[in-house]
């Protein structure tokens, strides 16, 4: 009796044991869970996205093998941003990707008090934005990538497809700070290159229609900033001006492949890649998100649309087709990939 009550025992204690070490899991059989704030429905954020769930792929986060994916997206409303923000972090989630300045905004008030961290892309301006200091340094447990435009470089190109153009016109959102932030540095450099920079504000996608006619009756040509709620209105933009002849340059390529005549801008895959390399490091424990600066993508690239010329009557210079990373011989849809 004494020798079966002595087998039982062990079998109980090699079971014990088995099941103690069983809920300990190493990192490499851990799952990650992400959740992807993106603040609205457009082809560059789109772009993103997919970028930065490149970018993990290649550093070794894989979705459906060590890598769970939260999307949510927000439709360019700012309470249902904050709504998902603090339904990810009731979820514990391991971190949380806001993609463009408002959804990161809403992910950093709902994550403050916790230790998840943020990464961000697609914000112009993370100074403006309360993210970041000066010298690019995290206020917080946030991080990730700047798509600040190339303002000189695009004011370069307008002059120089548009030699007699004087006056510049952009349209913004009163609301986005980034957005009034691009617009001063356009009026500060645009003196440089004969340009009088003329803006029209607006509050919603309602105001585009009007805003954009009041805005091309004074104009010889208009330019865009990385403003979600003017991209999400392009097509209305564009069939206006190209009603009256007037050339629209884009902030990035997918305005470009949509119409736009030219951009000196950055690429979003690209920007979200570099973005899915710096959660890679959060995630593997590397660093911490607030000792991350944020990142930029250096040397803008040069899109054009031959198309577009085209049936303006503008002669692209062959320099600049040489010089250009992508040339567009058609005219896409803003579903179009």
């Amino acid at each position: 009796m004494k020798k079966i009550l002595g087998v039982l025992s062990l079998v109980l204690l090699l079971v014990g044991c088995s099941s103690g070490s069983g809920e300990k899991t190493s990192d490499s059989e851990r799952v990650y869970k992400i959740g992807i704030l993106q603040f609205a429905q457009h082809p560059s954020l789109d772009n993103c996205r997919e970028g930065f769930l490149q970018g993990l792929e290649e550093e070794g986060f894989v979705e459906g093998k060590n890598l769970e994916v939260d999307y949510q997206n927000a439709q360019a409303d700012m309470g249902i941003a904050a709504q998902i923000a603090d339904a990810f972090v009731g979820n514990k989630v391991d971190m949380v990707t806001a993609i463009a300045t408002p959804a990161a905004m809403s992910a950093y008030n709902a994550t403050m008090k916790t230790d998840i961290p943020v990464v961000y892309t697609a914000i112009t301006d993370p100074v403006v934005a309360q993210v970041a200091d000066e010298n690019k340094n995290p206020l917080g447990n946030i991080t990730g990538t700047s798509d600040i435009l190339p303002v000189e470089a695009q004011l370069k190109l307008i002059r120089e497809l548009m030699p007699e153009a004087k006056n510049l016109g952009i349209l913004h959102t009163s609301s986005e700070a980034n957005s009034d932030s691009m617009l001063e540095i356009y009026k500060d450099l645009a003196v440089k290159y004969d340009f009088k920079v003329i803006d029209e504000a607006i509050n919603t996608t309602a105001d585009i229609p009007l805003a954009t006619d009041n805005l091309l009756s004074k104009v010889d040509v208009m330019t865009n900033l990385l403003d979600n709620t003017v991209v999400n209105s392009l097509p209305t933009i564009l069939d206006k001006a190209n009603a009256k002849k007037i050339p629209v340059f884009g902030s990035e390529i997918e305005q470009v492949k949509m119409g736009c005549l030219g951009s000196e801008g950055i690429e979003y895959i690209s920007l979200g890649k570099q973005t899915g390399k710096m959660a890679a490091k959060i995630l593997r424990g590397e660093a911490k998100a607030s000792e991350l600066a944020y990142e930029i993508i250096e040397e803008p690239n040069l899109y054009l649309n031959s198309k577009v010329a085209d049936e303006l009557g503008i002669d692209i210079p062959k320099d600049l087709l040489d010089r250009a990373s992508e040339n567009f011989t058609e005219i896409g849809s803003p579903e179009e990939k």
